[in-house]
């Protein structure tokens, strides 16, 4: 389950860096796609020695990492550039990249095709090729699983875009342009470019998940991807959603969310029940999410109001008090002028 969790905060994380910067990143699906396919091909095309895998899959992940990155690039470009809604970008770069995928393989023959297991439809494991993610004894802390470093180098990521969204100039920038993108022109920053780099930052993020999970060594890829997208690319939107888009929240919404869909797995397997009760649970917790929000907009929108309101209410009693003070200075002024003109007539 930790394993299978390192994607699923890649992804939520891709979704909330998106979320941040005022887009929503429906595109993770291709991007993952893509870092998959990058990050397998060389993984697998570059001969190693013991001494030199660990930097062949250094190189792997920081290319599947780049393609993700050029891959969420072109959504980007065309909001900033064309003010074209990025939902109908991704969803046309998704399905292109899952044909890409597949042809790319196919044009590949059976360079990278598992023929020696007999499964030609999936690619061949990185452990083939001596290329696995480090596991620093894990295995032998949960024996029978394929665990690795890949969920800690998750949440390494998840507590760097923590700090570059909070702590930083550039954070504050893509925040900017997210809450107010004219607004942001207006101050003097770069929008279109503070629109194209987060989402090249998102891409990358999904790209990342793909790596992370298929340089295992131990995980197939179904190469045949064009009737297909994954579906840990569109899982990450639930989990940015319930973690408020909040980078730290989603290492723990990710890995609540994978335990469920693992227990749904299991009532599958070992009770009468159906395994999608899981997706239906995932489905009730994501709507009461939306729902707290909704009441927390709702409530902070009637304080709001009835701020308004009292300072109106003083405003006015303020203004009241003057009028009066200035008719009861008139009053006294007429008085005094009346009085004087009797004395001088007596």
């Amino acid at each position: 389950m930790l394993l299978e969790a390192a994607p699923l905060l890649m992804t939520g994380l891709s979704v909330a860096v998106a979320f941040k910067t005022g887009l929503f990143n429906i595109g993770a699906p291709g991007q993952y796609l893509m870092g998959a396919m990058t990050s397998l091909l060389v993984a697998l095309a570059i001969p190693t020695t013991p001494n030199t895998a660990f930097f062949v899959w250094l190189l792997a992940l920081i290319a599947g990492m780049l393609a993700g990155m050029l891959w969420g690039a072109i959504p980007g470009f065309f909001k900033a550039v064309f003010n074209v809604n990025e939902v109908i970008v991704c969803i046309m770069t998704n399905w292109i990249a899952a044909n890409a995928v597949s042809w790319v393989f196919y044009l590949t023959g059976d360079r990278f095709i598992n023929i020696a297991e007999t499964k030609t439809k999936f690619i061949r494991k990185t452990i083939t090729n001596g290329v696995a993610t480090p596991k620093f004894g894990l295995d032998k802390l949960f024996p029978g699983s394929h665990v690795d470093i890949s969920l800690f180098i998750a949440i390494l990521f998840a507590v760097v875009i923590y700090i570059i969204l909070n702590k930083t100039t550039f954070g504050y920038e893509l925040k900017a342009c997210g809450f107010n993108k004219n607004g942001a022109k207006y101050a003097g920053m770069n929008e279109k470019r503070n629109i194209v780099l987060s989402m090249m930052i998102a891409g990358g993020l999904a790209a990342g998940g793909a790596a992370l999970w298929y340089l295992n060594g131990e995980n197939d890829f179904l190469w045949n991807t064009y009737s297909t997208l994954p579906s840990e690319g569109f899982n990450g939107i639930p989990v940015a959603l319930l973690a408020s888009n909040n980078p730290i929240a989603v290492i723990f919404s990710s890995v609540f969310l994978r335990y469920i869909g693992k227990g749904g797995f299991n009532l599958a397997g070992y009770t009468a029940f159906n395994e999608y009760v899981s997706d239906l649970i995932v489905a009730v917790i994501i709507y009461f999410a939306g729902f707290s929000k909704f009441i927390k907009d709702f409530i902070t929108e009637r304080q709001a109001k009835k701020e308004e309101k009292a300072l109106a209410a003083e405003a006015a009693g303020a203004v009241a008090a003057e009028i009066a003070e200035r008719h009861e200075a008139e009053a006294v002024s007429a008085n005094a002028a009346q009085t004087k003109t009797e004395e001088d007539d007596k």
